[in-house]
């Protein structure tokens, strides 16, 4: 879904190719995606076992040649990286195992070039209670979750924290940003409570157009369960802003 928002951005970053930087790409679902459009990508990220990961899924999509991997600490990146050459950074799913938001998208937003675009995902807090309602039905559950900041992940066994585009939004303008795009990503999805359903190719395909058609709307992305902002660093953007 994150695509299709970025989609309309990436026609005014310039013509041919672009060098993307995927800070915490992880195992390169993302970055493997770009590639597959002709972008170049590396993908910054402190986990060996993601990375090798995503190497093997680049390989494997036969676009091995414009993926390059590169362990690092996203908040001390080398100097090849924090260099403010690249055209399109992501910051995907990372927010929400730090602590420090602009310490965070501070460098991010350090290795693009002036007028580079970043785009950001992040868990919204907004959607935790109306999530808890369908998925519980427990009013006490619902209750707690209305003044939740962090939600639990079984697959880490970890609190992730959670975020609001005001406050994102508010921090990017902090670090310099103009206008800032708001989208939402799984705005209905996760309020269909039978997941058998949507794994159903002719039933999701049909969920995916009302997903891409809701993303800009409305109100319907303030409760959206992840939030997509996009920006651009300032400065000059080659073929003009978006």
């Amino acid at each position: 879904m994150a695509q299709a928002g970025l989609a309309g951005h990436l026609g005014t970053s310039g013509a041919g190719p672009l060098r993307a930087l995927d800070l915490g790409g992880g195992d390169g679902g993302d970055a493997v995606r770009l590639a597959a459009r002709g972008h170049r990508i590396t993908i910054a990220d402190y986990a060996p076992a993601m990375l090798a990961t995503a190497a093997r899924r680049a390989a494997s999509a036969g676009v091995a040649d414009r993926v390059t991997c590169v362990e690092a600490d996203i908040t001390a990146l080398p100097g090849e990286l924090a260099s403010g050459d690249f055209d399109l950074v992501l910051c995907h799913g990372l927010l929400p195992y730090t602590a420090d938001t602009s310490g965070t998208l501070g460098p991010a937003l350090g290795a693009l070039r002036p007028g580079g675009l970043l785009t950001v995902i992040a868990m919204n807090r907004h959607s935790a209670a109306l999530r808890s309602a369908v998925r519980t039905m427990d009013p006490d559950v619902v209750l707690r979750a209305l003044d939740a900041r962090t939600a639990h992940t079984e697959l880490f066994d970890a609190e992730l924290r959670m975020h609001t585009a005001e406050e994102l939004t508010s921090a990017l303008h902090g670090l310099g940003c103009g206008e800032v795009h708001h989208y939402g990503i799984r705005v209905f999805c996760d309020y269909i409570p039978d997941d058998a359903l949507k794994s159903d190719p002719a039933y999701y395909a049909r969920l995916e157009r009302l997903e891409i058609a809701a993303a800009g709307r409305e109100p319907y992305k303030h409760t959206a369960r992840l939030l997509h902002l996009i920006t651009r660093k300032p400065g000059p953007a080659a073929g003009g802003g978006s």
